[in-house]
């Protein structure tokens, strides 16, 4: 037996980490191209089609409870359809209509912010103190800098942008914090699923009521962005969200809000030419400075769990 197979397994989590940051990244970049052909709606529902269609595939192969059972995991499954999958991703494409993709991945990095705030009201142990309030201002000042009034003919669209995407990190939080007293023994990667199939056809209604033409991507650019989407992003980058999960729990996980805009910010520049303004750029760390300071402990968790796992690896 080799008894360095543990640490081995523990050194792939900062790499893992940084994998699912960047693929989770570029997606905000693959949502600005394909939908320069797609209608917004109809190109979420086509992506959570394949997506959930794969991760159901992978839950049937991997597991006997590949579905849900009991009203609890059928409701908690339905919470996560509409509020993370259907709602979340209608405003968030409808949005990026009018913003890039970087700038996009700078609002919803406000997420665990939201999040929090939205859990102290059904979770009295989860109250903030008032350093947690001092980062909720942080962050929505974050956000003020970003739709801040810039001159040019498209300050009107880029608001309305702007405001879509919040609102749908608004969605993210409030799906992520109705899931909470809903625990059940449906496997994740079951219940994930089940919630993208549901989100997808809820997409799908939303895109026939718009009046949304059923236009499939032409080009390969438009189709690589599908795939990418809904393969890469949608079901590998899952995998490994699973195993870190696993690994080290939600809370540090939700680290990966931080790193997706880095990520994004630098694709856009180096496939599109586009770099996010100084006033995104404040915005964005006025976010980071919010989180930091709302969840100060769980970066100290992580940098704890981090730091002796490299250590270990360079032994």
């Amino acid at each position: 037996m080799d008894v360095r197979s543990p640490l081995r397994s523990q050194n792939r989590v900062p790499i893992e980490f940084v994998t699912l940051s960047a693929m989770w990244g570029i997606s905000f970049v693959a949502i600005q191209i394909g939908l320069r052909e797609m209608p917004p709606l109809l190109f979420a529902a086509l992506r959570y089609d394949v997506a959930g269609l794969g991760l159901l595939a992978l839950a049937v192969g991997t597991t006997a409870h590949w579905r849900p059972q009991t009203s609890r995991e059928w409701l908690a499954t339905a919470v996560a359809g509409v509020f993370i999958i259907g709602v979340h991703h209608a405003l968030l494409y409808l949005g990026q209509q009018h913003v890039s993709g970087a700038v996009a991945a700078v609002v919803v990095s406000l997420v665990p912010v939201l999040t929090a705030v939205f859990a102290a009201v059904p979770f009295p142990e989860e109250r903030l103190d008032g350093i947690q309030y001092g980062g909720v201002v942080f962050g929505f000042a974050g956000v003020a800098a970003i739709v801040a009034p810039t001159s040019g003919p498209f300050v009107v669209g880029s608001t309305i942008g702007v405001g879509l995407v919040f609102l749908s990190a608004v969605a993210f939080a409030l799906g992520s914090v109705a899931l909470r007293p809903l625990s059940t023994a449906l496997p994740l990667r079951s219940m994930q699923a089940w919630a993208m199939l549901f989100g997808a056809g809820l997409l799908h209604g939303a895109s026939f009521l718009r009046g949304e033409p059923f236009t499939v991507p032409t080009t390969p650019t438009s189709l690589g962005a599908l795939a990418y989407l809904s393969i890469g992003s949608g079901v590998v980058a899952y995998l490994l969200y699973f195993d870190l999960l696993d690994r080290i729990g939600p809370s540090e996980l939700n680290l990966v809000s931080y790193f997706q805009p880095v990520v994004a910010t630098i694709v856009s520049w180096a496939f599109l030419g586009q770099l996010i303004d100084s006033s995104t750029m404040a915005g964005l760390f006025a976010i980071f400075v919010g989180f930091a300071l709302v969840k100060r402990a769980v970066i100290v968790r992580a940098i704890t769990l981090v730091s002796p796992n490299l250590r270990m690896g360079d032994a």
